[in-house]
């Protein structure tokens, strides 16, 4: 029993650090084609707004990796449970980690949702 727990909180965290990845990706190609949008901007008020949106960039890659780190070491910690021999129960702390690093991921879905929905409102609006 405590080994399908442990298994299914693993493949959680797979999944959370697939999706992650996609993120990182996909925000590399947004940073990217903001670059392409700045080349052509001269009014300052448009500037500002690139600037915004290159830090939020910047900000979220980092968060992302971040979180994608966390992610790797509780799956390590879960791994090394499931491996110890005389396990007979999920250690309540590895249930507590898990449970917080979802919301941490449920907020950074949040953050990066909004942030893309900015980018593409100001991409739409200078074009």
């Amino acid at each position: 029993m405590v080994t399908t727990d442990i298994a299914q909180l693993s493949k959680e965290c797979n999944a959370w650090r697939e999706t992650l990845r996609s993120y990182r990706d996909e925000f590399g190609q947004l940073k990217s084609q903001l670059q392409d949008l700045a080349g052509h901007q001269t009014n300052r008020d448009v500037l500002l707004e690139i600037d915004h949106l290159d830090n939020q960039f910047y900000i979220q890659l980092i968060n992302i990796h971040d979180l994608k780190q966390a992610i790797k070491l509780h799956h390590r910690k879960l791994k090394d449970e499931m491996a110890e021999p005389n396990n007979v129960s999920l250690a309540e702390d590895a249930t507590t980690d898990h449970e917080r690093l979802f919301n941490d991921y449920q907020q950074l879905e949040s953050t990066l949702t909004e942030v893309k929905e900015e980018f593409s409102h100001f991409a739409n609006h200078i074009q």
